[in-house]
């Protein structure tokens, strides 16, 4: 079980913390250690967050602004604000699945967030994320190694890594379909 976090505060209530950085009108999340100590978590966890992000972005559900505020050992301090329309949607699903309250639902919301970044920004990796009209499905694989490697300090996965973490599977992992043959009525695996 991992620690409960203090509930999220509200930075209007501190003129030390709109000090600090974090702007006034959005929560922000005290977390006792930075994103690279956050625990890992289980990847159905991660599926199912995923799943949840995009059930709220089909509805409009955009979720609110907030700010996560990292304190660790040595008193070094980083925020980070989730100003994005889509990661604060995503971030108000994670909330509404599990909540932010505890060093897990942080966990699973940020590597949710550093998973959809690193995606974009890697499209080798993105070949390991089936699109279909329904939504996208991601690779077992992927789900595995988002759900347990670290994150960096700034709460990023690191690209290198996971090629390297992926590469014996990263080409036939899924490989494209082409729509369903009417007259067969399956996809078939495009040469």
């Amino acid at each position: 079980m991992f620690p409960a976090m203090p509930p999220a505060r509200d930075p209007d209530r501190s003129r030390d913390e709109s000090r600090q950085g974090t702007q006034p009108g959005w929560p922000t999340h005290d977390i006792p250690l930075g994103p690279e100590d956050l625990p890992a978590i289980r990847a159905r966890d991660l599926d199912r967050a995923w799943h949840a992000a995009r059930g709220a972005a089909l509805e409009a559900d955009w979720g609110a602004l907030r700010g996560f505020r990292f304190r660790r050992a040595g008193g070094e301090t980083t925020e980070l604000v989730l100003a994005d329309r889509d990661a604060c949607c995503w971030a108000g699903a994670v909330e509404r699945l599990v909540g932010l309250a505890t060093l897990h639902g942080v966990s699973l919301c940020l590597r949710l967030l550093a998973l959809v970044d690193l995606l974009a920004r890697a499209p080798a990796l993105a070949a390991r994320c089936r699109l279909a009209r329904d939504g996208a499905e991601l690779d077992p694989g992927l789900l595995r190694l988002a759900a347990a490697a670290p994150l960096s300090p700034e709460a990023r996965f690191d690209e290198a890594a996971f090629r390297a973490a992926l590469a014996p599977a990263l080409a036939p992992a899924l490989a494209p379909l082409a729509p369903a043959t009417p007259a067969l009525g399956r996809p078939e695996t495009i040469a």
